[in-house]
């Protein structure tokens, strides 16, 4: 008599399944069912995954809008103007622009030797930055290279009066 090739498994979530576990080693079937009784069924598992990831999407939804509102609220107290560029880079600019800011006033005045008079000369130079696009780009920079990067940027980034952009 040959070993079994078909296992009717009791799942976690309680449904049974028939598995053809023929691909499998004959030594290592029984095993291997026993192992897939302490899991869901794949049915069980990609509903429980795809409910998993719309749960991800409405968290990075509420998380987007609360940094988003920060990132307002941090503007207009510091006086920053409206960023320039495509509708849907507005908000992720303002939001880059409030972390990276964030980031470069810990980074100096904080944790580091600038004095409100050396962090009020890179506000002012932040100020000349519009372009959404710009902060978007920066994203990832550490906060201590801001000044650096603010020296970079080219005329296009500030907020000159320009009929073309």
């Amino acid at each position: 008599m040959a070993v079994r090739t078909h296992w009717t498994v009791e799942h976690a979530c309680s449904h049974l399944v028939d598995h053809d576990l023929s691909n499998r080693p004959a030594d290592k079937r029984a095993g291997f069912a026993r192992w897939l009784a302490s899991k869901d069924c794949t049915d069980c598992w990609k509903a429980a995954r795809d409910a998993d990831s719309e749960s991800k999407e409405e968290w990075l939804a509420a998380k987007r809008a609360e940094e988003q509102e920060a990132a307002v609220a941090w503007a207009k107290q510091f006086d920053m103007p409206q960023l320039e560029g495509p509708r849907k880079a507005l908000d992720w600019g303002e939001r880059s622009r409030h972390q990276l800011m964030t980031a470069a006033h810990i980074a100096l005045v904080v944790e580091g030797s600038w004095d409100e008079a050396d962090w009020a000369e890179l506000e002012e130079k932040a100020r000349s930055i519009t372009r959404a696009g710009w902060w978007i780009d920066q994203r990832d920079a550490e906060g201590a290279d801001l000044l650096e990067l603010l020296d970079a940027a080219s005329e296009a980034d500030r907020g000159t009066e320009n009929p073309y952009r």
